[in-house]
């Protein structure tokens, strides 16, 4: 067509604009003015997520202290342990179970999470004295000894070991270990299985998920981790779900600072010595799991047991056609909101 405007193109003179897409733009400014704060705001949220991770990293070491063969060895001594706790040869407090995650306390124990009476950080309260089994001789042998010995302790910094015995899938949840309870620096060794400390994370629950990490720390099988200033004291560490593809465990020892709180415990006149309990039935074995099992949702006891409640509630007050649905009373016995189930 003669003398018509390229495609996209129109001379509007009644607007002084030779270009449509040009008018288009100077009609709507706010949508270039806010790609930009978004992009602005993306850039400051990674360099602050930059500046955070440095900041974590500068209150780490990680070294190399024990090999394969040294790792063979203590890894059976951790398999008497998990065998020694199964028969009940422990005091009632050394041994702390949780879904996929079994916790052995030596030379000092601690109450926290759920076993608090007060929620939140400064509740946590060292056992009385004697509550729990003392550090075994091989772990001094085998563990501190040679971290002592590789200057990463001083002697006799140590009294308090515990066991962390993950299976695939396993966790634990974002925390700050207890600022009044144990003085610094803390230090991890792991074995059977590499894995990852991720620090920074948020949890959420049914199912669980992990928001991602400010840190995420390798940690191998046989290697040393220590954690002091920031990234000990200011920002939270985990162990995520997805982190545990294998059975893993790791020692943690520390030291407990002197004026730690202790619960409360009246004296007795005639102090008797610990209770020996009955052997615990085990509850999990330590075959190989399936490597995708970390990834799938998982079923903790505290999600089972408000099912049942929620089904024998639920008998009374169907209003839904879906079966993935109940309704929770309160305790007025009006119904106050429906909740989703997931089925696992």
């Amino acid at each position: 067509v003669v003398g018509s405007d390229p495609p996209g193109q129109r001379n509007d003179k009644s607007s002084g604009f030779s270009d449509l897409r040009e008018k288009l733009k100077s009609m709507t400014p706010h949508r270039d003015n806010y790609k930009n704060k978004v992009t602005d705001k993306d850039d400051s949220y990674k360099n602050r997520k930059v500046k955070e991770a440095r900041r974590v990293q500068s209150g780490i070491v990680q070294v190399e202290v024990f090999s394969k063969e040294d790792c063979d060895v203590i890894e059976g001594k951790i398999n008497e342990v998990v065998a020694n706790g199964e028969a009940g040869l422990y005091r009632e407090h050394t041994v702390d179970r949780a879904p996929l995650r079994n916790k052995y306390f030596f030379g000092e124990g601690y109450t926290y999470g759920a076993q608090l009476e007060k929620r939140g950080p400064g509740q946590e309260r060292l056992y009385p004295k004697g509550e729990v089994d003392d550090i075994p001789t091989w772990v001094h042998d085998l563990v501190i000894t040679k971290l002592v010995a590789s200057g990463v302790v001083p002697e006799g910094f140590v009294n308090s070991a515990v066991i962390n015995d993950y299976q695939p899938g396993g966790c634990i949840v974002s925390h700050v270990d207890p600022l009044h309870i144990f003085a610094r620096p803390i230090v991890s060794v792991s074995f059977f299985s590499d894995s990852a400390l991720c620090f920074g994370c948020r949890f959420q629950f049914k199912p669980i998920r992990v928001s991602e990490p400010v840190l995420e720390l390798p940690v191998r099988r046989g290697s040393v981790t220590v954690l002091s200033g920031y990234a000990a004291d200011d920002i939270t560490h985990c162990i995520r779900p997805q982190d545990i593809k294998e059975r893993r465990a790791v020692i943690i020892l520390r030291k407990t600072r002197p004026d730690a709180p202790r619960v409360d415990q009246s004296p007795s006149p005639n102090p008797s010595p610990p209770e020996r309990h009955a052997p615990l039935k085990a509850k999990r074995s330590h075959r190989r799991a399936d490597p995708d099992a970390a990834h799938r949702p998982r079923v903790l006891e505290m999600d089972k047991e408000e099912n049942r409640h929620s089904s024998s509630s639920s008998r009374l007050h169907r209003r839904s056609n879906s079966s993935e649905n109940y309704w929770r009373r309160s305790q007025d016995g009006d119904v106050s909101r429906k909740v989703k189930m997931r089925r696992h």
